[in-house]
C-alpha cells in the first residue's frame, strides 16, 4: 500500500500570512525523500492554500506521482490540460466548506463528470474520483469509465473518533473497496485518516493506495515533516495478525 501525503496545509500556512514561507515545493521534496510515494494537492477555486503557481512547479519537480484534487469545472480542466499532473481527482467543492465534505455525487453530476473524464484522459491524464463507499456511485464511475477511484473514510475516522460504530463503517469501505476492484477500478482511499485510526484501513487488501494530509503535517509541527512522514508509513506497513 502506497502513501501519498496532502501537503496543502504547508500552502494553508504560508497564506495565513501571505508569504513565501513553508514552501510546498520544498515540502515535497522532502515527503518524498521520507518514503512517500505520491504527493497530492487540491487546487480550489478560491485558491485559499494552493496556488497556480505552486502546481506548476511541484510538476516539473515530483519525482514519484503528482495527484490534484479539484473540482469538475472548465477552469480546473483548462489549467490541469495545461500542466499536465499525473493525475487529477474530482472532488466536490463548496465556498463554504472547511474541508471535502463528502463524496462526489456521481450519478447526480452524471453528464459533466462524463464530459469532464474525456476532456483529462484525451490529455493522457489518469483520473480518479473521490466517492463514499456507496454501491450505486462505484457502478457509475464505472460506466463513466473512470479509471480510479478514491473511497472516502471520512465517516469511519469520524465513527472512530466517536468511539462507537467505526466498525460498521470499516466494513462499509472494504465492501466497498472490494466491489470497485471486481469492477476493474483502481482504489485509493482517504479523508480524516490520523495515526490512531490508520490501522484498520491499512489492513485492506483491495486499497492501493492511502491520501492522508491534516494529520501527518499536525504532526510534522510538533516533530518534523521527514520523522511525521516516516512514523505514518511505518504503521501503514506494521505486520498485522
Amino acid at each position: 500500500m502506497r502513501l501519498a501525503v496532502n501537503i496543502d496545509h504547508i500552502a494553508t500556512i504560508r497564506e495565513a500570512r501571505k508569504s513565501d514561507e513553508p514552501d510546498p515545493i520544498a515540502a515535497a521534496v522532502i515527503c518524498e525523500l521520507a518514503g512517500a510515494q505520491g504527493i497530492t494537492v487540491h487546487l480550489r477555486g478560491d485558491r485559499r492554500h494552493m496556488q497556480d503557481r505552486d502546481v506548476e512547479i511541484l510538476k516539473r519537480t515530483v519525482s514519484t506521482h503528482l495527484n490534484v484534487e479539484m473540482a469538475a469545472s472548465p477552469e480546473m480542466v483548462r489549467i490541469a490540460q495545461t500542466v499536465k499532473p499525473h493525475q487529477v481527482t474530482l472532488v466536490p467543492e463548496r465556498r463554504d466548506e472547511l474541508t471535502t465534505e463528502g463524496g462526489l455525487d456521481v450519478v447526480l453530476h452524471s453528464s459533466n463528470i462524463d464530459k469532464t473524464i474525456r476532456q483529462l484522459l484525451d490529455a493522457s491524464i489518469d483520473v480518479s474520483i473521490f466517492v463514499d463507499p456507496d454501491l450505486e456511485q462505484l457502478r457509475q464511475c464505472q460506466k463513466l469509465k473512470a479509471p480510479r477511484v478514491e473511497i472516502n473514510t471520512g465517516k469511519y475516522a469520524e465513527a472512530w473518533k466517536r468511539g462507537s460504530g467505526w466498525a460498521n463503517e470499516l466494513d462499509k469501505v472494504a465492501t466497498a473497496a472490494k466491489a470497485a476492484r471486481k469492477m476493474g477500478l483502481a482504489v485509493a482511499a482517504g479523508h480524516g485518516l490520523d495515526y490512531r485510526n490508520i490501522d484498520g484501513i491499512a489492513a485492506l487488501p483491495d486499497v492501493e493506495e492511502l491520501n492522508i494530509g491534516h494529520s501527518i503535517v499536525a504532526r510534522a509541527a510538533l516533530v518534523g515533516l521527514d520523522r511525521a512522514v516516516r512514523e505514518m508509513i511505518a504503521l501503514m506497513t506494521a505486520p498485522r495478525r
